[in-house]
């Protein structure tokens, strides 16, 4: 999550868009309430769940995220406060005769990508947090962030007056993925292997019911449970994403990229969600393993 993001290829509607995306997390806040159960006296194969998965991608309504719960064998659609009932119908008609395996969770607030994870990282007119320190097989170093943090290849600074450099982008990804990379070129910058005080010395992929903790540079450290997995999230202005990780961890913006961990396993980056650390949130998480595989580097 970040406080603000500029786009530079795609100019200043897309500036715009998310200004106001982040004025509206700051107004309002979140926590999951369940609105709607699936026809739980049916039974849905995994090719239902999959072909009810495309309808919800198909409606392309902002500010849902869905997921295939294996417990229950239902679809999970979470919806928070700017979906209508007439989308939320919408939705159930693109799936048709699958509607039924459609468990519709309703959550206050307003789903938004959340700019700073560990230590502020500025770059040239927005703040994120820097994930987790890695290196590659040649000793070079580099941190992991969210991709839509990285977007644009923008420098990176230790301090919101940008004096002191860090480095350039060196990789992103998103949307679809929500990972990049910044390469440690000042010297002078340190770079530890932990998240705070904990050491970080692997990584691995989140579970249900994992215990995680969070840590942002807006809002420190919190901690939380993973409640689903493979989750796809649609922020609005075609800015979805899919195989985040869903948690009942609180986030705010600014601490978009931030390390989402357990223990000293690196688990996820801080994408977006709703809701504030006050009332309690929804918040997605891009699995870090698959960050690391893209660019060819590990926590240490």
């Amino acid at each position: 999550m970040r406080n603000r993001r500029t786009t530079p290829r795609n100019g200043v509607a897309r500036r715009s868009r998310l200004i106001a995306v982040t004025a509206g997390l700051v107004a309002t806040a979140a926590l999951a309430v369940p609105n709607a159960s699936a026809d739980t006296a049916r039974t849905y194969s995994a090719d239902q769940l999959s072909s009810a998965s495309e309808a919800v991608l198909e409606a392309d309504v902002a500010g849902t995220a869905w997921h295939i719960d294996k417990a229950t064998d239902t679809l999970v659609v979470t919806a928070d406060s700017t979906v209508s009932g007439a989308e939320i119908a919408e939705i159930k008609r693109e799936a048709g005769a699958n509607a039924g395996a459609i468990r519709v969770e309703r959550t206050p607030g307003r789903f938004s990508k959340l700019i700073s994870g560990g230590d502020a990282i500025y770059a040239t007119s927005w703040r994120c947090s820097a994930g987790f320190n890695v290196r590659n097989s040649a000793g070079t170093y580099f941190f992991v962030t969210a991709g839509h943090c990285t977007d644009g290849n923008p420098p990176w600074y230790t301090d919101s007056a940008r004096t002191t450099s860090i480095g350039p982008t060196a990789g992103s990804s998103f949307p679809g993925n929500d990972y990049g990379l910044v390469r440690y070129a000042n010297t002078s910058v340190p770079h530890p292997g932990t998240v705070g005080n904990q050491d970080i010395t692997s990584a691995a992929n989140a579970t249900v019911g994992m215990s995680v903790t969070r840590r942002g540079s807006t809002t420190g450290t919190h901690s939380g449970t993973v409640t689903g997995l493979n989750a796809t999230v649609n922020y609005g202005g075609g800015d979805i994403v899919y195989g985040m990780i869903r948690t009942n961890v609180c986030a705010e913006p600014g601490d978009s990229g931030g390390p989402l961990y357990s223990g000293t396993r690196a688990i996820g980056l801080t994408s977006g969600g709703s809701g504030n650390c006050s009332s309690g949130g929804t918040t997605f998480f891009q699995p870090v393993t698959e960050a690391l595989n893209a660019y060819g580097v590990s926590v240490y």
